[in-house]
This record gives C-alpha cells, sequence and structure tokens, in this order.
C-alpha cells in the first residue's frame, strides 16, 4: 500500500528561510485530515470587494511580516488567527517552503506548511475576508478542478490597469464556482506537483527573482 498524502507532505523539502528579496510576508497552508479518506483540506479565502489590493481574490491566509512577529512563521499563524480565527495553538507547523517573490507588489512570501484537526469552526473577519473556501488537495488536482487562462481572459479590460501582460498565462482553479488565479494557484500549482498530484503548469516567468 502506498504512503499516504500526509506522509508525502511531512516528507516534503523544507527550508531554512533566507533573507528575503523583497518586503517579507508570509501564507499559512492549513491542512487538516479528511475522514474516510486519503485527503487534505485546505482553508483559501476570498477578499471583500472594497479592498484597495485583491479585492474579490481569493488566497490564502496571510499578509505581510509586522515589527512584533519572531518571524515568517510567526506572521502566518497571526494572519489566519487574524483573518479566520485559526487558533495557533492547534496547529503544527511542518515547516516551510522556498520563497516565492511578488513583482508586482514587491512582496517576497514565505509559504508556511501546518496542520491541524480541521474540527473548530473558522470565522472570517469581516473586514478582511467575505468568505472561506475549504477544498481538499485531491479535489484541486482533479484535471476538472484546473487549468490555465491568459490575464487578458481573466481580468477583462481591468488587465491594462493592473499593467499585466494581457499575454501572460496563469494557472487556475475553480473552487466551488470561484475561480482562484494569480500568485495563489502558482503556488497551489506547485504544492500539488511536489506531492506527486495532478496540477495545471507553471509558466516561465513564476520562478524569476530580482
Amino acid at each position: 500500500m502506498g504512503d499516504s498524502l500526509l506522509d508525502r507532505v511531512t516528507r516534503l523539502p523544507f527550508v531554512i528561510p533566507g533573507d528575503p528579496a523583497g518586503v517579507p510576508a508570509s501564507v499559512l497552508l492549513a491542512l487538516a485530515p479528511v475522514d474516510g479518506a486519503d485527503d487534505l483540506e485546505l482553508v483559501l479565502v476570498q477578499r471583500p470587494g472594497h479592498l484597495r489590493q485583491h479585492a474579490g481574490q481569493v488566497g490564502l491566509p496571510g499578509g505581510a511580516v509586522e515589527p512584533g512577529d519572531a518571524d515568517g512563521v510567526a506572521a502566518a499563524l497571526r494572519e489566519a488567527e487574524e483573518e479566520v480565527g485559526l487558533d495557533p495553538a492547534g496547529v503544527r507547523v511542518l515547516g516551510s517552503l522556498d520563497r516565492a517573490y511578488l513583482a508586482v507588489s514587491d512582496f517576497d512570501v514565505l509559504p508556511v506548511v501546518g496542520v491541524w484537526d480541521g474540527l473548530a469552526p473558522l470565522v472570517p473577519s469581516p473586514d478582511e475576508v467575505a468568505g472561506i473556501l475549504r477544498p481538499t488537495l485531491r479535489q484541486l488536482a482533479d484535471p476538472a478542478a484546473h487549468g490555465t487562462m491568459t490575464f487578458g481572459d481573466i481580468l477583462g479590460e481591468a488587465v491594462a490597469l493592473r499593467g499585466i501582460p494581457g499575454h501572460l498565462v496563469s494557472p487556475v482553479f475553480w473552487v466551488d464556482g470561484t475561480l482562484v488565479w494569480g500568485f495563489t494557484a502558482g503556488l497551489l500549482a506547485g504544492f500539488l506537483d511536489s506531492l506527486g498530484l495532478q496540477a495545471p503548469p507553471l509558466p516561465a516567468y513564476w520562478d524569476m527573482r530580482p
């Protein structure tokens, strides 16, 4: 019998974070076991439409590292508690993945991987979160649930306002009818691939750093 999905996650090549190339930030991949299945549930958040940045977009709990945070891991746990009420004491941090740089915002994001039991209710902070999505990794890996799209198709006329070349391609996921694209989709695609699960391809520009 093959190893479980959780076994694969625990054996990922976690890294000791180096110095960020841009503004330090972090996100939390909060994974919970699925009862009766070899699968893990993930917490995603949809941003409210009134935000200046990322309005309506789906992302992982997270944000900029603040002066009071001991490190990127502490920042990811703090943000998850603030945004969805996830108790940091209930999260077993497995480690951090390689940083991902966002040229559009100059954030250098540390992805933190943690496991929790998935039982406590999550409550969105109305100022920061319009809704919570909880897909499983195998749902995301279903070829019917992912693909690629150009930013022009994703954003329409707004692509010019964001200064993004419309012909560039982004990995995308469809979660309960909601489109996940951009940085979060790229991060999830790489994460699924590292676990041996099907994922949309990452574009050549994804790994470019300053």
